[in-house]
């Protein structure tokens, strides 16, 4: 990803979901103004989500997301349907497209229905409305009849969409809520096998952004060089933030006075997950031995050998407890629906996952009566250090 692009994770997801030959991916195609979807008369054309990002207009930064049918057969076909599902969990608004020509069916009811369920924003736009001689009856104001052929009412659509999606709830800083002009944040980025060739990963990228919207002036140094960095500062630094992998070697290095924390706790803060990360934790003092704990990433990546979420976190729980745990892994869009099997969730800073998919996750486990709780918040715990580095909570 370019450092010019919004992240993913920042962009609104918005899904398009209904059954085979409702004209999806014609009407996403419409929406975009580009040949996103490719489109056939053949039901089931659509068979894995298709994603693109892009500016939106009156929204801003979207990914759009073209689905699979709903209504989908056989064995494929239900693997298909549980992947537009999948969807659903990420999504900030979601449109059900009807045939306007055939009607609403009960798939389509059932589709509603679990929009609200999970108080997923939406629309229905019945397509194919150029086939309607006597038109359509609308009867709601989340409804509106379209043309993904003519382009009838597409900006309309694209209106409504921008109205459902945006969030009504004040918009949550990442650090530049905690810093004043010219303070100095320092940022301890190590630079391992797991960071891109040539880049910073994404929430060091995101991180330095913020603390320039602040007015401040962030330096960016690897653990080796922290302590020399700070004994060169010609003040203290207002904030230092790490990456948790090496929060031994920072906290030994960083005076007690001057204020400590990470990247993914403060991803933990910004996803509006960090009071429940926090008393998730607390979990790892009385689990048992055998007990289940489910490691889970908002994204894929290549794992290295030395990974955090599948070698290191397990490695660091059991040396410190001194007790062995059954531990499951999950990535992207693979978050399990059924979590009562487990003692724990352990989720990533969710830098890739949108602020509503997250706390879905959040919810689902709290629903099921299990802590969940993120890698920062663990290792900081796991390291006796967690309340020195939640400074935005006193």
């Amino acid at each position: 990803m370019s450092m010019n692009e919004t992240p993913a994770g920042e962009r609104v997801h918005i899904g398009f979901f209904g059954q085979r030959n409702a004209g999806k991916s014609s009407l996403v195609n419409a929406v975009t103004g580009q040949s996103l979807s490719v489109v056939s008369p053949t039901a089931g054309t659509t068979t894995d989500p298709v994603r693109k990002s892009m500016e939106l207009l009156p929204l801003g930064p979207v990914l759009i997301i073209d689905t699979p049918g709903f209504d989908d057969e056989g064995d494929l076909g239900a693997l298909r349907v549980q992947k537009t599902k999948q969807v659903l969990a990420e999504a900030d608004a979601a449109v059900l497209v009807v045939d306007a020509a055939q009607g609403k069916t009960p798939a389509d009811d059932a589709m509603v229905a679990l929009f609200q369920s999970r108080g997923t924003p939406y629309l229905i736009a019945w397509n194919k409305c150029d086939l309607c001689q006597n038109g359509i009856k609308i009867q709601s104001p989340n409804e509106i009849g379209v043309s993904a052929l003519t382009g009838d009412q597409i900006d309309a659509l694209k209106d409504k969409l921008a109205r459902i999606a945006r969030s009504d709830s004040p918009k949550l800083r990442l650090v530049a809520d905690l810093l004043h002009p010219s303070d100095f944040a320092v940022l301890v980025t190590p630079i391992d096998k797991a960071a891109p060739k040539g880049r910073l990963i994404l929430p060091q990228q995101q991180t330095i952004r913020d603390i320039l919207e602040a007015d401040a002036t962030a330096i960016v140094v690897k653990e080796h060089e922290l302590r020399d960095t700070l004994r060169h500062l010609s003040k203290p630094p207002a904030l230092v933030i790490t990456d948790s992998q090496v929060f031994a070697k920072v906290t030994a290095d960083v005076p007690l006075d001057v204020p400590l924390t990470s990247f993914s706790i403060l991803f933990a803060r910004y996803k509006g997950f960090l009071d429940c990360a926090v008393a998730g934790v607390r979990a790892l003092e009385t689990l048992p031995d055998g007990a289940k704990i489910l490691i889970a990433e908002g994204c894929t990546h290549h794992r290295q050998c030395d990974d955090i979420g599948t070698v290191k976190l397990p490695r660091w729980i059991r040396g410190e407890l001194g007790r062995s745990f059954d531990f499951s892994f999950c990535s992207g869009l693979d978050f399990p629906e059924d979590l009562t099997q487990y003692g724990l969730i352990i989720h990533c800073g969710a830098c890739m996952l949108g602020e509503r998919a997250v706390q879905r996750r959040m919810h689902a486990a709290q629903a099921q009566g299990v802590p969940f709780t993120n890698y920062g918040v663990t290792i900081a715990w796991l390291q006796g250090i967690l309340e020195r580095c939640l400074i935005f909570r006193r």
